[in-house]
């Protein structure tokens, strides 16, 4: 394939010839040879693919199977009962409802009392936004068998009867359900048209059965796979050993070096769930005790004080600037005053030299990287709210947030002789594309020289 009449790194009128699925060829004055197909590029400018550096690609899949039920979509009860009760009516005897994306401000925390009072006649969960907890009525409880299981994160009232609030429980309760039809293809098609050519799929507790459905090519996108120990494929790149924290089951800094230290030893690096300042400093503290490594990562960074900004230089810092417009507001309401300037944090870690790298979080975060990337420039919620002025990024800079390399994210991948390609065509210039931010001027999406999308 040749693409012709491109603006590439500030250069226009040029020409890229893709053959084997790499770039061969990068200049003025290329002509198609032997019938190769040519894609115009009409003076738009042609980029890396925008790789997604954290993702759940599975839960991507149910969610475009589930009724969303949280803001922006719902915003208060009568929204949520509406919902609920739309989505029911539409399924068969037996069948769940799912739901996703709830937040207490829609409707405070939700039981399987409050539940019930919605939908009584057929099984019912609702996973919060957090991807932390998810929430069943009665019936969906009986059907799990949650008041028999024993469980530490099956939530009971004072008299050991389970409320419907389950706590990190996604395996356990995956193993319980019926089988929801899951589509990658269509995850793959929302994604090919924002111009993106590849994941890193950064689920905590993947199984091997998981991985290889991963494998099994419903993507056209590249998979880079955090994985457990364990877990091999030969189909997917293995990245870091994900290690999730909370912090009411924090482990000591001890117990947390050795795991780190068992990756490292496997010749693994790791990838540490921190959205709070505990976490982060105990991972930070493990890490001076099992010695850090090329690729070791801090998933979030949701606080970072200032203090440790400069302990951050040796690793990856992998943040959702998306969450300030989608859950900007959530957080001046509930956060402490002081501890706002330490939201998601970007150029104050730029700036000191710490790699930083953009994400989506999908789907607990909007499944578009153009959003994330406009997020990253305004730091403006909802509301017109700007929180952090001072952590705004220059259009360019927050682009870059995700054209790192899957294995080095915030190492700059380009367009050039050898690369692969992966590339994403913009219907515009790059100057005019970055006032947009918008997945709209995607006008083509190639993956491995195929074309997987185009406008």
């Amino acid at each position: 394939m040749l693409i012709v009449d491109a603006e590439v790194a500030g250069r226009t009128g040029v020409g890229v010839r893709v053959a084997d699925g790499r770039v061969v060829a990068s200049g003025a004055g290329l002509r198609p040879v032997g019938g190769e197909s040519v894609l115009e590029a009409h003076g738009g400018a042609l980029l890396p693919g925008l790789h997604d550096h954290h993702v759940h690609l599975r839960a991507m899949a149910g969610a475009l199977a589930s009724v969303p039920v949280g803001p922006p979509v719902v915003r208060d009860r009568s929204g949520l009962v509406a919902a609920l009760l739309s989505a029911s009516a539409g399924l068969s005897a037996g069948e769940w409802v799912r739901a996703v994306g709830y937040h207490e401000s829609v409707a405070g925390p939700l039981t399987r009392v409050e539940l019930d009072a919605v939908v009584a006649d057929r099984p019912v969960r609702v996973q919060h936004r957090s991807g932390v907890l998810w929430m069943l009525n009665s019936l969906a409880l009986q059907a799990v068998d949650a008041a028999g299981s024993g469980l530490s994160g099956v939530e009971r009232d004072d008299l050991g009867r389970p409320t419907g609030r389950l706590f990190r429980l996604d395996s356990w309760l995956a193993s319980r359900l019926p089988r929801v039809a899951m589509s990658l293809a269509a995850v793959g098609d929302r994604a090919a048209a924002a111009g993106i050519t590849g994941f890193t799929e950064a689920t905590s507790d993947l199984t091997q059965s998981d991985v290889d459905f991963l494998a099994s090519g419903g993507l056209p996108q590249r998979v880079h796979c955090m994985a457990p120990p364990g877990v091999v494929s030969d189909r997917l790149p293995l990245g870091p050993v994900k290690v999730l924290l909370d912090d009411s089951s924090l482990p000591s800094v001890g117990v947390l070096a050795a795991r780190f230290y068992a990756a490292h030893t496997a010749g693994r690096p790791v990838a540490v769930h921190c959205m709070t300042v505990v976490e982060l400093v105990a991972t930070l503290s493990a890490l001076a005790e099992a010695g850090s490594v090329p690729g070791d990562r801090i998933e979030h960074g949701a606080v970072i004080p200032a203090d440790l900004i400069p302990r951050l230089r040796s690793l990856v810092v992998v943040t959702q600037p998306g969450f300030i417009a989608e859950r900007g507001d959530t957080y001046l309401a509930e956060v402490d005053g002081r501890d706002i300037a330490d939201l998601w944090r970007l150029r104050s870690l730029l700036d000191a030299g710490v790699p930083v790298a953009g994400s989506t979080d999908a789907p607990f975060g909007h499944f578009d990287p153009w959003a994330a990337i406009a997020a990253a420039t305004s730091r403006r919620t909802t509301s017109g709210v700007v929180v952090g002025p001072d952590e705004r990024l220059d259009p360019e800079r927050a682009l870059g947030l995700f054209l790192g390399h899957a294995s080095a994210p915030a190492r700059p991948r380009a367009v050039e002789v050898g690369a692969p390609a992966d590339l994403c065509l913009l219907a515009v210039p790059l100057a005019e594309g970055l006032r947009i931010l918008d997945a709209t001027m995607v006008a083509a999406t190639v993956v491995a020289g195929r074309v997987v999308h185009s406008n």
